[in-house]
């Protein structure tokens, strides 16, 4: 028999997989039809992520009957095409902004460039709602982490194709790099937390 904590956090990612596949099965057609360049910007950055959460609780479903080395390569199979799914339709939004060849070439790139925001923004809002109650991070990491992933979607999809430096904003990017380093520099502080906490010692 599981563990009740472990069976707890199975749960969440069968709930969470549900919402995301239902999230996803109706962004998709919506993303189809609707006119307005905001909403189809939008729905094409979060249908990606939709697309590989949706995976992960399907991946943990599957698993609670047996440990399957093929949920898990369908999971990751899918994320990276969730990954790939939002690149490619933003590129197609950014390219179709342009009147000439270079300006489509220049759109390739700056659509590029927002997928891989919508990504590290979302997995940097993510991190920070770990870290809220973790012994090691707390509500200084979690807070700041979560105002950076917050400003980097909202900027990056509300300037869309046009990144927010160039729009009069401010690039969030530099900023998010310095909260990994100093997260990066908390988790090797903590290293003696996590010996301990597997059991090694100190």
């Amino acid at each position: 028999m599981r563990p009740a904590e472990g069976g707890g956090v199975e749960m969440r990612w069968i709930r969470l997989g549900i919402a995301a596949g239902l999230g996803a099965s109706v962004a998709y057609p919506l993303l189809l039809v609707v006119p307005s360049p905001l909403v189809t910007t939008v729905l094409g950055a979060l249908l990606g992520p939709l697309i590989g959460a949706a995976s992960l609780g399907l991946c943990e479903l599957l698993r609670l009957h047996e440990r399957s080395v093929t949920a898990v390569l369908g999971a990751i199979s899918n994320i990276v095409a969730g990954a790939l799914f939002c690149a490619m339709a933003l590129v197609q939004l950014a390219v179709r902004q342009g009147t000439d060849p270079v300006t489509g070439l220049v759109g390739v790139w700056l659509g590029l460039d927002v997928a891989w925001d919508v990504y590290i923004g979302l997995g940097t809002i993510a991190f920070a709602v770990a870290m809220l109650r973790h012994p090691r991070f707390g509500w200084w990491f979690a807070g700041s982490g979560l105002a950076l992933g917050l400003l980097e979607l909202v900027l990056n999809l509300g300037t869309f194709p046009t990144p927010p430096a160039e729009a009069g904003l401010v690039d969030i990017g530099p900023f998010v790099g310095l909260w990994y380093l100093a997260v990066t520099l908390r988790a090797w502080g903590s290293l003696g937390w996590a010996r301990e906490r597997l059991g090694f010692g100190s």
